[in-house]
């Protein structure tokens, strides 16, 4: 009863929904998710079904399979990234009173192509590998600054002390703002993880407009005294031809914020969370720096955490099963890098797997923008947290928490060391 309770209410299977496909599970508030995500993934892809349909949160399809998942990420004519059609959205948003702040809508990600090209074409620049590269020391200074501050504590909280803190910095400074703004964009983040699940989607404009607005006096800045950083580059870019607007910039900040800080928080997270339980893979890595490009491959392999969300855009069958327009699908990475038919024994950590890649950043055209960025933070932060403490364990008496939303992420993880 206090499981049932616990969860979202059933809605009623469609009409066309076969019988074989239906089965219950709940994305956001499973209690198995919520005590151990991945052994509660590696569960579910033995009994259910590679495609199938949930009644829990307004009834919703969820692809676990590897390849279904590689396919829909792909099909953009069928799958849509855009929760509500784009002239839709454009519709809603004029009819709000005049006077209304302007509500940033996260491009590209909420485009289909080929509009989404448009948009997500001039940021290649901003985050192509050799613009990354050259951020390696302030990445390094920051990294070694935080994990020296605890080093002698012989404990932590490992997400508010390092994860977080890092990501919001390294946000700052490739964004040119101020790091006395910290406080204020870790507040916004929490807000973020907290009401992602429960929130309305005014809600969820709400919040994004937040962050636009504590951005505005800078980037207002930026595009009349431009400097080295993302902002001013930001301004400097074109749209179909057409300079960028203070709208435009909006709309990429809140991309930028919510996308880039998620995916570097949970993987360094994840990562920690491993060491600390496989001391045979702390001692190689130590001794054998050069593997840690592998090792953060597989770490995000076998922790991917992000759950992507897609709308059936035309009444479809797709692979046997028919599917109605603007029914919901979830797209599911963490469980398609867990699946038994693209990777052997997939909840084995292999530093040397031989199969075909994961797809932790996606697949498709909307691949992650940002995974040079992301692969060298995380290398970085291997490096530095493996050389200042090395033996870095879990706390016995404070298991690990976690969030269960489109982000399987890690809320609390303590650590402690000699």
């Amino acid at each position: 009863m206090g499981v049932q309770s616990a969860m979202s209410q059933a809605v009623p299977k469609p009409d066309h929904i076969a019988d074989a496909v239906l089965y219950d599970f709940d994305m956001f508030r499973d209690p198995g998710l919520r005590a151990s995500p991945h052994d509660r993934l590696l569960e579910l892809i033995r009994n259910a079904p590679k495609i199938f349909w949930t009644p829990r949160n307004g009834g919703h399809w969820v692809f676990l399979g590897h390849d279904v998942v590689a396919e829909a990420a792909r099909d953009t004519d069928s799958f849509s990234n855009e929760a509500i059609p784009h002239e839709q959205l454009q519709a809603m948003l004029a009819r709000l009173p005049e006077g209304t702040p302007h509500v940033p809508v996260p491009y590209p990600i909420m485009l289909d192509p080929p509009r989404h090209q448009k948009y997500r074409q001039p940021l290649l620049s901003v985050f192509s590998p050799k613009t990354v590269m050259g951020l390696q020391d302030s990445i390094r200074t920051l990294a070694c600054a935080l994990i020296d501050k605890i080093a002698g504590e012989g404990r932590c909280e490992f997400m508010s002390a390092v994860a977080e803190p890092l990501a919001v910095q390294i946000f700052l400074k490739m964004f040119g703002l101020p790091l006395e703004m910290m406080p204020d964009y870790r507040a916004l983040l929490k807000e973020h993880f907290a009401q992602q699940v429960n929130s309305s989607q005014a809600e969820g404009m709400l919040r994004l407009m937040k962050v636009a607005a504590i951005m505005r006096e800078e980037v207002l800045t930026r595009r009349d005294h431009p400097r080295a950083d993302i902002i001013s580059l930001l301004w400097s870019l074109e749209i179909d031809g057409k300079p960028t607007t203070l709208e435009d910039i909006d709309n990429y900040t809140v991309l930028l914020f919510i996308a880039g800080l998620d995916t570097v928080i949970n993987s360094m997270g994840y990562a920690a969370c491993h060491l600390a339980r496989d001391q045979e893979l702390k001692t190689r890595l130590c001794a054998q720096p050069d593997l840690i490009p592998l090792a953060t491959e597989e770490m995000l392999r076998r922790y991917s955490f992000v759950v992507v969300p897609r709308r059936v855009k035309k009444d479809l069958v797709f692979r046997g099963l028919e599917m109605k327009r603007d029914d919901r699908v979830q797209l599911h990475l963490p469980a398609a890098n867990l699946d038994p038919d693209a990777f052997a024994k997939p909840a084995t950590y292999q530093l040397n797997r031989e199969s075909q890649p994961h797809i932790a950043f996606n697949a498709g055209p909307h691949r992650c923008l940002g995974s040079h960025l992301a692969r060298v933070e995380l290398h970085i932060f291997y490096q530095e947290l493996l050389a200042r403490i090395p033996q870095f364990r879990l706390d016995p008496a404070i298991p690990p928490s976690y969030l269960c939303s489109q982000i399987l992420g890690i809320d609390k993880l303590h650590l402690v060391w000699n």
